[in-house]
């Protein structure tokens, strides 16, 4: 690869756009880590909530305009889902998304 700067250049481009998305999403996977470590959970927990937190917040990190929340609230977002964890995110969606339903 370093006879193609073109691969490169795309590479870059592709950070530079994406960075916000990957860095919510590793804060997130981050934060879920040591919440778990601090509560004392079992590594099967560690092994599946970390990940589910890290990719979920990439998800919120895209989406804060479909929830009312200015773009750069994203990290936030993502940050907040790694500390409450993936069952509380859960049921907080499912609880706008009910808000939502209803009031159409």
């Amino acid at each position: 690869m370093p006879d193609r700067p073109e691969t490169w250049a795309w590479l870059s481009a592709w950070l530079q756009i994406h960075m916000p998305a990957l860095y919510a999403g590793g804060l997130a996977f981050m934060i879920a880590v040591w919440r778990v470590i601090y509560t004392g959970g079992k590594l099967r927990q560690l092994a599946l909530e970390a990940p589910l937190c890290g990719l979920l917040g990439v998800g919120v990190s895209y989406g804060t305009e479909l929830i009312g929340a200015p773009q750069g609230a994203g990290v936030f977002i993502a940050c907040m889902v790694g500390l409450l964890g993936v069952e509380t995110s859960r049921a907080a969606a499912q609880k706008l998304l009910d808000r939502k339903v209803d009031s159409l």
